[in-house]
């Protein structure tokens, strides 16, 4: 057995070295620090119909143009028109003082559905906002979709989904027309379908925009994930590269990609029909490989066939999700209640302990929604019931459209 000699004569053997660091390795890992926060759900809006139920609200805050000095805050949001994923043209609603009230509605006829030579309806929908600062400029982006008169999708041209924004300018309260985003290749092969739908996107401090998508071939086969990095020159969003192409041989593929960046590292959570998955990068265009969600604890985060969301605060990244067992096998896809966690980081993993309820389960599922950073200390979580109908349900969904605001103890320094 060797012997180390330290000074003032201490010895220590190899095994008590060994000991020591397998101790102090124990003791003494990295424990992520729990941010705190409470959580207030409120209703911005609430409406039963038997022909629409509202769908997809996503909030953008516009530094400075609401009251006092504070942000305004523009929720876009549509008609689910009972078909499955059939979309009327985009409406909006406006807030000037951080909730209290909102505008109702408001149709954008710039953004109302066009019409092919053949009666071919097109639409945009899965829209987020977000402001970009450099321009002045809201942008919102989605997917264009083609409906037949019945409401059911077609696909028969290149480019049936493609990816479409709007630009919103808040000194002249004026929307943009539809446009598509310019100099995306390969229309005729793997990007054949792009697909921006449901994603959060970033912007580089350049000016330049990450852009997450999910997109597929001619012959629709599972469809694959990567980010482009697109130019925006205050008018139009302009395709430069994308990075590394995700997929998994599950189920449809990959789909509705969400990135955000949080201290250094960009974090990458996808969708899968199976279950959620993670991938990190440093750059945001070229991806480790996705691994599945999990609790902290080992075990699977039951998140499948959905969207999931990012909220960061400066000490600390966040999902939003929903996931199965939690007394919900009565929702479809388990997608109710809509709960947020803190994450760790470097194991990526979601912290068990940290997981609240942000948005409640009232019979129905929820639909389609968003997570933004409203100021430095709030952040929202925004969905609606999907309730079709005249009737409340008997368990209180009602139709509404849900804000939950997630207050944080300490002031979020992401904002300058």
């Amino acid at each position: 057995m060797k012997i180390y000699i330290f000074s003032k004569g201490v010895t220590i053997s190899s095994f008590m070295i060994i000991s020591l660091i397998i101790f102090s390795s124990f003791f003494f890992k990295q424990v992520v620090k729990h941010v705190k926060f409470d959580v207030e759900a409120e209703v911005a809006y609430q409406e039963l119909s038997p022909n629409y139920v509202w769908f997809h609200p996503r909030a953008a805050a516009i530094p400075g143009y609401g009251n006092k000095g504070n942000p305004a805050v523009i929720m876009t949001i549509q008609k689910h028109l009972v078909v499955s994923d059939y979309y009327s043209g985009l409406y909006f609603m406006r807030t000037d003082n951080l909730g209290e009230t909102w505008s109702k509605p408001i149709e954008i006829p710039e953004l109302a559905w066009q019409y092919e030579s053949d009666g071919t309806t097109v639409s945009v929908a899965d829209v987020t906002p977000g402001w970009h600062e450099k321009s002045g400029k809201l942008i919102a982006i989605g997917i264009k979709v083609r409906y037949s008169k019945e409401g059911t999708q077609i696909f028969e041209k290149p480019r049936s989904h493609d990816a479409a924004y709007t630009v919103f300018d808040p000194v002249t309260n004026l929307w943009t027309p539809w446009k598509m985003v310019h100099n995306i290749p390969e229309p005729n092969s793997k990007f054949y379908l792009v697909n921006p739908g449901c994603v959060q996107w970033l912007v580089k401090p350049n000016g330049n925009i990450l852009l997450p998508v999910y997109f597929s071939g001619s012959h629709l086969e599972k469809s694959s994930v990567c980010v482009l990095e697109c130019s925006f020159d205050g008018s139009t969003l302009t395709y430069l590269q994308h990075g590394n192409e995700l997929s998994v041989d599950m189920g449809r593929g990959l789909g509705e990609p969400s990135l955000v960046l949080y201290k250094g590292t960009y974090f990458l959570t996808i969708r899968n029909d199976m279950k959620a998955y993670v991938s990190i990068s440093k750059d945001g265009l070229n991806w480790d490989l996705p691994i599945p969600w999990k609790f902290d604890d080992g075990e699977d985060l039951g998140s499948y066939n959905t969207q999931a969301h990012w909220l960061v605060h400066s000490e600390g990244l966040f999902l939003t999700y929903t996931r199965k067992g939690a007394n919900n096998d009565h929702i479809a896809r388990n997608r109710a209640p809509i709960f947020i966690a803190q994450v760790d980081p470097e194991n990526r993993a979601v912290i068990r302990s940290t997981e609240q309820t942000l948005i409640p389960e009232r019979g129905v599922m929820l639909g389609n929604f968003g997570a933004s950073a409203i100021t430095d200390y709030e952040s929202w979580v925004t969905d609606a019931e999907f309730m079709i109908g005249t009737k409340p349900h008997p368990l209180g969904a009602d139709g509404s459209v849900w804000i939950a605001k997630v207050k944080w103890a300490k002031r979020n320094k992401i904002f300058k």
